[in-house]
């Protein structure tokens, strides 16, 4: 599998050319984070709040930033003073972008991986004959040069303060333990997945896929017919799993809730206060909820039904906000968003339960665990798109359906993250990626599945899903070139942040339906084996 390791090379050799790019900027957030590990015992980590980015990630996190500062002195000691507010020297940017980089193996060697116990089942699998070209490659190379993760993991947050720019790292360690869940190791899987989750809490949204699966298909057995053995239940299996992820927490969290700061760290890493949504709305069910409730309130203001001030209320075009009041629609609160959340995931989890079909049925219940949260979740980032098209590409070389829906929604979810990069200088570069990575998809899962490019037809997708897609160049257009000629910069700018939103949660809606459709139609076939 040496083609791999050349896809690693280049992709890496990519990442290395981007060192040079946008040097005036800053780094506030990591930098801060950086300062206060180094700094500062750790029972004051969570309770710094000299800079306005405060530390809210897991201990786990913390600790790795501890590490990194360790090495980030030799490079420039004044990045690691807290005061030292919007620092970032050459040497700075120099070390976060390597880090970066070389933490990003971790990623690349769970992706080598997984494409070699790929190759095991490729070739074991007749029923596989009709596929050309070479699937493994192509799998390595979709999600390796994944133009999502170079964006903000290489552009994004390089180019003004960001939180997090270390997400190849944590999607290697979700994939490493999807990995061992599909060989059957379900300790270590277990295992990498307690360690991920005290990296970043944002993936306890598929935490309950893992919970599914790993009670259903290791704890219990099954009968030939798939029903499950009740007494075949194993409570060695329950505690020994149990342990490996207590020890993981308490290691974590152990050293808090010893000083009895766990209220202050749980406090840190789930700020509620947060509007319903992002200041850019994520493309997801709130964002078209958001629209309908401006929609319903500019008529009701032409016929006299809301005054003046309620329709304010609902003017989003005016600037990025942080909150949204709802004037004719019912106001959503945290609690509506969780229940929201809980039964959009239920029946996948259901299904889970009642027919483990093997680990890719467990990686679908995590790929519709992931749109569930996208979708009804409380002030979703945009960039938690990644987390479902990231699971959903380990798929694409299991059916054709699977393979449309990423199809549909890489594209569509790539380009939501395009209002992120909005300096002048970005537009060539995230315009660029998302075509070559786009074009590449097409042309290499077409060949694999004998699918080629038609009359108003992409390779494996439906006329009105080709037709879709080909508004966004347009959509594009508009929002770059055409509003600012049109003069509504001042007075609208938020007005193509909105289009883009609106548009893409359409598309990301569309697919989400699809892909539920697709897992409860899934037939058992000889690659699914059951754990």
């Amino acid at each position: 599998m040496a083609s791999i390791w050349t896809v690693a090379y280049v992709v890496s050799c990519f990442k290395l050319f981007l060192i040079p790019t946008y040097r005036s900027t800053d780094f506030e957030v990591h930098r801060n984070w950086l300062a206060i590990t180094h700094s500062l015992p750790f029972d004051q980590w969570y309770y710094e709040r000299t800079s306005e980015w405060t530390l809210d990630y897991p201990p786990l996190f913390a600790w790795m930033e501890f590490l990194l500062g360790k090495i980030a002195r030799y490079f420039d000691k004044e990045m690691l003073v807290i005061s030292n507010l919007n620092y970032a020297s050459d040497a700075t940017i120099l070390f976060q972008r390597l880090s970066v980089i070389v933490t990003d193996f971790v990623f690349i060697y769970a992706i080598k991986q997984f494409c070699d116990q790929f190759v095991i089942q490729y070739k074991k699998d007749a029923d596989r004959s009709s596929l050309v070209a070479h699937p493994p490659v192509v799998l390595a190379i979709l999600i390796m040069a994944n133009c999502g993760l170079f964006m903000v993991d290489h552009i994004l947050s390089f180019s003004r303060t960001i939180q997090l720019c270390y997400n190849g790292f944590l999607f290697g360690i979700l994939v490493l333990s999807i990995l061992r869940m599909y060989q059957g190791r379900h300790l270590e899987s277990a295992f990498w997945f307690a360690v991920l989750l005290n990296l970043k809490h944002i993936y306890l949204y598929i935490a309950p896929a893992y919970f599914v699966y790993l009670l259903r298909c290791y704890c219990f057995q099954s009968y030939q017919d798939g029903r499950i053995a009740w007494r075949s239940f194993s409570i060695t299996r329950l505690v020994a799993t149990g342990i490996v992820v207590i020890t993981v927490f308490l290691t974590s969290l152990g050293p808090f809730i010893y000083l009895n700061q766990l209220p202050q760290v749980l406090s840190r890493l789930f700020p509620f206060k947060r509007g319903l949504c992002h200041a850019y709305w994520a493309p997801n069910l709130w964002a078209l909820y958001n629209m309908a409730d401006k929609g319903a309130a500019i008529v009701g203001s032409r016929l006299g039904l809301v005054s003046r001030t309620d329709l304010t209320q609902a003017v989003m075009t005016g600037g990025l906000v942080q909150e949204y009041k709802h004037v004719i629609l019912p106001a959503i609160s945290p609690v509506i968003t969780v229940i929201a959340t809980g039964i959009s995931i239920m029946p996948a989890l259901l299904n889970l339960w009642l027919n483990p079909r093997g680990p890719q049925s467990f990686l679908r219940a995590i790929v519709l665990c992931a749109f569930g949260s996208f979708m009804f979740g409380w002030h979703v980032h945009e960039k938690a798109i990644l987390l479902i098209i990231i699971p959903l590409s380990l798929l694409v070389m299991e059916r054709k359906r699977d393979a449309q829906a990423f199809l549909v929604l890489s594209v569509v979810g790539h380009y939501s993250l395009f209002p992120l990069l909005f300096m002048p200088t970005e537009i060539p570069i995230k315009v660029l990626l998302l075509i070559s990575c786009s074009v590449f998809a097409f042309i290499s899962l077409g060949k694999i599945y004998n699918f080629g490019f038609g009359i108003l037809t992409w390779p494996l997708l439906t006329r009105w899903e080709t037709l879709y897609l080909m508004i966004i160049p347009a959509l594009e257009a508009y929002n770059t070139i055409g509003h600012p000629l049109l003069g509504l910069s001042q007075q609208l700018p938020f007005l193509p942040l909105m289009l883009t939103s609106v548009y893409c949660a359409l598309g990301v809606s569309y697919c989400w339906i699809k892909f539920y459709v697709n897992a409860f139609s899934m037939k058992h076939h000889k690659h699914a084996k059951q754990s």
